[in-house]
């Protein structure tokens, strides 16, 4: 996908997308738009909440500390929303099931189903 700049035309971004099968233009194009917002909130998160002043050597503490940050994070975005008298913005999250399952203490990833169709008009 490429984006060119209105301000300046002879500035072009591309991205590569990865989605599934049956995701539309518009979607891409929606979520390829929201990472500056989103690239903003975690400059905001690391100015204001520390989210990048970690100093830890395993993942459970890092996991900790981020989750922290950006709780401290959410709760200020939403206590500065209230000052100003502005509703939230909620948009609902499409949810895709994980392929991730726990099995005798460690994670697997189920493969994808088969398309038998396909599988015999390969042979």
């Amino acid at each position: 996908m490429a984006r060119r700049s209105l301000a300046r035309p002879d500035e072009i971004t591309y991205y590569l997308a990865y989605a599934p099968n049956g995701t539309t233009v518009e979607d891409l194009v929606r979520i390829a738009g929201s990472r500056w917002a989103i690239e903003e909130a975690f400059q905001a998160a690391k100015n204001e909440c520390g989210l990048d002043q970690y100093e830890v050597r395993r993942y459970p503490g890092w996991y900790r500390h981020i989750t922290l940050a950006m709780l401290a994070h959410a709760f200020l975005a939403v206590r500065a929303a209230d000052a100003r008298g502005e509703k939230a913005e909620t948009v609902p999250a499409r949810m895709f099931p994980s392929r991730w399952r726990r099995s005798d203490g460690s994670w697997q990833l189920d493969a994808p189903p088969r398309n038998n169709a396909a599988d015999s008009t390969a042979r």
